[in-house]
């Protein structure tokens, strides 16, 4: 049996790696780091700076990882994918007397991350590290709490947002996976955004404010960010600070934003 410990590795900051993520690291048999392609290098050259750091010596192998195929129905696509991602592990894994898998997950393997689906499709047995999420890197670079007052908070992504509009029954949402600003669907009187991109990153690019105001800088200074890095991974939270959730229950008022590649959380 081949057990995969998916590691959380915080938003790339190589301190966030906790101890217990910094000990299963050292104990696996074998480290597996996916490649994502051209324009993502950055992402593996992470992962090897935390073991050349944590675990010097031990069997690694790399792996090419497929890409989404952009033409399909999003859902269709997706599952499709997972199930392409999950052949390429099998392969690149071999330990036919079984043993351990261990993989470096950007933020948390919890919150947006399909890792535990595709080990699911191997019949692999799953042990998850925790690690910092987007969500705690972002509140922490911007020294906000997440919630205001004894009110809820809605995670949830820009392709959702988009096509719901502002969901019911709280005041803040943390969006995630937004590939095309979809912030600019919402009315943006009454609220204010706080933005990170590369979050713990020496890349990191912050903005906050009103969103009639900021919206504008994040969507220039994301464009920028992602043309001179050729990715970007972030994510935001908007708070209604002087209307009523009611006038942002629909984003019939503007044009939505046309999606764009997803971003990572």
């Amino acid at each position: 049996m081949i057990e995969l410990v998916l590691i959380g590795a915080g938003t790339g900051h190589p301190d966030h790696l906790t101890l217990q993520g910094v000990r299963a690291l050292q104990e696996a048999d074998l480290v597996l780091i996916p490649r994502k392609g051209a324009g993502k290098e950055d992402l593996a050259h992470l992962r090897r700076a935390m073991l050349a750091r944590h675990r010097p010596d031990g069997a690694v192998v790399e792996v090419d990882l497929p890409a989404r195929d952009p033409e399909m129905p999003y859902l269709q696509a997706v599952e499709a994918w997972h199930d392409a991602i999950a052949r390429a592990w099998a392969r690149a894994v071999d330990l036919p007397q079984g043993g351990s898998v261990a993989m470096l997950v950007w933020g948390d393997p919890s919150l947006y991350d399909s890792s535990l689906r595709i080990a699911a499709r191997l019949g692999w047995r799953a042990r998850v590290i925790p690690g910092i999420t987007a969500i705690q890197a972002l509140c922490a670079a911007h020294a906000i709490p997440l919630n205001s007052l004894g009110n809820e908070v809605r995670i949830t992504t820009g392709r959702r947002l988009q096509e719901q509009g502002w969901p019911g029954g709280c005041d803040r949402i943390v969006v995630m996976l937004d590939g095309g600003c979809a912030f600019r669907a919402l009315p943006p009187e009454g609220l204010t955004i706080w933005w990170g991109a590369y979050l713990g990153m020496p890349e990191e690019r912050l903005d906050h404010g009103p969103l009639a105001e900021a919206g504008p800088r994040i969507e220039a200074i994301r464009a920028e960010a992602r043309a001179a890095h050729g990715w970007i991974m972030d994510c935001y939270l908007l708070a209604l600070t002087n209307r009523p959730q009611e006038a942002h229950g629909a984003c019939t008022a503007r044009t939505p934003a046309t999606p764009g590649p997803l971003s990572s959380p």
